[in-house]
């Protein structure tokens, strides 16, 4: 076998490569009242890790519990790391490194999560994907699956983003939207898997989210030359990005090619802290959520359990940030780092920006932070409306170019 599951609540093993989504134990507790238990962890084998291991050089691939023999047929990575220098001296952080995922071919982190699923698919002989999304993971599933042949069925919030959506129509996906929120859409993919079959693809409860997701830690680790960032500012919203982002350090640990964890830093707005509040206080409720980050605006955490397992585990820490901070960070992003980044995304970097002072007190002043900037911003360009406006256009002469102040 290479893999098996483990429940991330009970400690239950499941011993099996088949179809599983949560622990049926623990799974009957949910009540759509707190967050949800019995969520499953993906163990590799030993003989996988020890492969691994004895690589000069590993790949996402070597880690995958369903790998890929054609990688080429939808290439995941590897995203650029930046340095910005600009924003590095600002700060008095001169190892700030910030890894592009707006890069990955539908302009988002969710292709990972979405790519190892299409894998499990085809393992398991299914052509039919099922999933909610706000626009992020529907657009990146339905990127994935016109690549490898599957069949789609994303349903959405009715207020999500247009420009998500017809990402999504585009890439031929069969759009469902919802008059409700994301936990609405998402209870109801659930709804039609149980009625009509397929692979459910929601984030956490299909593991196979994770284990995709985890394949950022393996890129970073190679990139850095074969070591790991001191810290990692993650945006967080229903708790999976992150607790990939964990689970691909602790498979490395668990491989023998690094000794430790490195910081896991959860970013959220102060309009949907739900992850956040469990961190601090053990509090597993649902959250108002109302952020204009719509990626991140979650009330009531999928993967919010193993989140907070996983942050407490490495050490690390939640830092919240206002909407304002958040769409002053996207603007900074953009004009002193070149980077155009969703307000999900810019969220990580408002969070760094906040927490400095107490990152180097921690860690030291050369220690180094990865902020992860997960989506690009020309998935909501209307994130700007009203804070930035073209200019009014000039007469065609050379007077009106003298006249120009700059």
């Amino acid at each position: 076998m290479r893999f098996r599951y483990i429940c991330s609540d009970c400690g239950r093993v499941y011993d099996t490569e088949d179809l599983m989504y949560q622990c049926p134990v623990c799974a009957k507790e949910n009540d759509g009242t707190s967050f949800s238990k019995g969520n499953l962890i993906v163990e590799l084998s030993e003989e996988v890790l020890r492969t691994a291991r004895e690589k000069d050089h590993v790949t996402p691939n070597d880690f995958y519990p369903y790998p890929n023999d054609n990688e080429k047929e939808y290439p995941i990575g590897v995203t650029p790391l930046m340095k910005p220098e600009r924003l590095a001296l600002e700060l008095g952080t001169p190892n700030l490194l910030f890894k592009l995922d707006s890069q990955l071919i539908s302009g988002s982190f969710k292709d990972r999560a979405s790519y190892e699923v299409a894998l499990q698919a085809r393992a398991l002989g299914e052509k039919k994907i099922a999933l909610a999304s706000t626009g992020n993971a529907g657009a990146a599933m339905s990127a994935v699956g016109a690549a490898m042949g599957l069949d789609i069925i994303l349903f959405v919030p009715a207020s999500a983003p247009i420009n998500k959506l017809m990402q999504s129509v585009l890439y031929g996906a069969k759009v469902v939207p919802v008059k409700g929120s994301y936990d609405d859409a998402f209870k109801l993919s659930i709804a039609y898997t149980n009625l009509k079959g397929g692979i459910n693809r929601n984030t956490a409860y299909n593991p196979m989210t994770i284990e995709g997701k985890k394949s950022i830690s393996i890129e970073l680790f190679e990139q850095m030359g074969r070591s790991i960032p001191d810290a990692v500012y993650v945006p967080v919203g229903d708790g999976c990005i992150i607790a990939g982002v964990a689970k691909g350090f602790i498979d490395l640990k668990r491989a023998g090619l690094i000794e430790k964890l490195p910081r896991i830093i959860c970013c959220q707005s102060t309009e949907s802290a739900a992850i956040t509040n469990a961190i601090n206080s053990e509090d597993y409720s649902e959250f108002n959520a109302t952020t204009r980050a719509d990626s991140i605006s979650v009330g009531l955490p999928a993967n919010g359990r193993m989140a907070r397992r996983y942050v407490i585990e490495s050490e690390g820490w939640a830092v919240t940030v206002t909407d304002q901070e958040i769409l002053d960070s996207q603007l900074e992003l953009t004009s002193k780092a070149g980077v155009l980044a969703e307000p999900a995304a810019a969220c990580a970097y408002a969070a760094f920006k906040k927490d400095k002072e107490n990152f180097k007190s921690k860690l030291g002043e050369n220690a180094t932070a990865v902020v992860l900037l997960t989506g690009s911003g020309f998935k909501d360009m209307k994130a700007f409306d009203g804070r930035v406006s073209l200019p009014n256009a000039i007469e065609n002469s050379e007077e009106e170019v003298a006249k120009l102040p700059f």
